[in-house]
């Protein structure tokens, strides 16, 4: 190498122009994931809130009797609260009714005949929302009836605003759920309960 082209390359290597539109090029996708990561959370922060309050509301009104015929009102309560915001956010409802408190997400009873204390497809047990197969819930859908207990679930769900998150493992869509619990108001007597013991 030339005495010249030494000279040269000390230069360049001694050159810092541009250094500063490198370590931009760097360091802005880290700034701009950081900034967008905040405004997601906080937006989650604040879509929470309104759908709990929402939810809030909408379940005082589902105890009532004119909720019987006055669900999808209800749940459009809850929609509209939820797309004054986002409104390209998609809300998917759950009612499930339960006899009592105590019952709500319990299993139906079964006779554990092997004693392994799962419910094998041999084994009795007893139907308590006839609908003549055992669950793992009990809970019959819908809102049911006067004294019923009813478990009332909204599920939100919206597209992530971080542009290709799912790059480093970020779902695409963020999801965000409410439930509130009620007793319907003793508008009539309460509907039947009964429990039928089935065996396969």
């Amino acid at each position: 190498m030339t005495a010249r082209a030494a000279r040269a390359l000390r230069r360049l290597a001694a050159d810092a122009r541009g250094a500063a539109l490198v370590e931009f090029a760097i360091i802005i996708p880290v700034v701009a994931m950081l900034l967008l990561g905040s405004i997601e959370f906080g937006l989650n922060v604040y879509m929470r809130a309104v759908l709990e309050g929402a939810m809030q509301q909408a379940g005082r009104n589902s105890s009532l009797q004119t909720a019987q015929a006055s669900q999808t009102a209800i749940d459009t309560f809850v929609r509209d609260r939820v797309q004054a915001i986002l409104p390209n956010a998609t809300v998917t409802f759950v009612r499930e009714n339960y006899q009592a408190f105590q019952t709500v997400g319990r299993p139906e009873d079964f006779t554990d005949t092997n004693g392994n204390g799962v419910r094998d497809t041999t084994e009795c047990f007893q139907d308590a929302n006839g609908n003549n197969t055992w669950d793992a819930d009990g809970g019959r859908s819908g809102i049911g009836g006067a004294n019923d207990v009813v478990e009332y679930t909204a599920t939100v769900s919206y597209a992530s605003i971080i542009p290709g998150g799912s790059a480093i493992g970020l779902s695409p869509t963020t999801s965000i759920k409410a439930t509130t619990m009620l007793r319907n108001q003793p508008f009539a007597s309460q509907p039947g309960w009964s429990t039928t013991r089935v065996c396969p």
